[in-house]
């Protein structure tokens, strides 16, 4: 119990499991309440609410563990995605093992910018999706 609480405090130098500011997020799953974050070798998949997206990897992280990436998105993607995927922005930064991060759509069907979150994923946690489906890592 006691190492399990000084892992999520982030205590000690040996129960750290993310990379040091300037290096990268490494392969895993990232669950929330309602949204994912999927890291694989060349892409990151995400799920926010009944949408979801991508952007390449490895997600790089600057000295204040904070990253913006530029990738794709759809927002009509449940029950049937409906419309292309779209210009989007991913921006966030890492504390400890959760990572709070921003999706900016640039909706050129609506002609609007839609902005999703932000939210909070944590490291090894599985997303809890409702009644939306998820994308899984093979």
């Amino acid at each position: 119990m006691l190492s399990a609480i000084a892992a999520i405090a982030g205590c000690s130098r040996a129960d750290v499991v993310l990379p040091p500011p300037g290096d990268v997020i490494g392969d895993g799953t990232w669950g929330g309440d309602n949204v994912a974050l999927l890291m694989q070798d060349s892409l990151a998949h995400v799920h926010v609410g009944c949408t979801n997206g991508y952007f390449p990897a490895p997600l790089m992280l600057d000295e204040n563990r904070r990253f913006n990436v530029a990738g794709r998105y759809v927002l009509r993607a449940y029950p049937v995605q409906s419309g292309p995927d779209l210009p989007a922005r991913f921006a966030g930064v890492v504390q400890g093992n959760r990572l709070i991060f921003t999706v900016a759509v640039d909706d050129t069907v609506e002609n609007r910018l839609t902005v999703l979150g932000p939210v909070e994923v944590v490291y090894r946690r599985e997303p809890v999706m409702q009644i939306c489906p998820i994308c899984r890592l093979h």
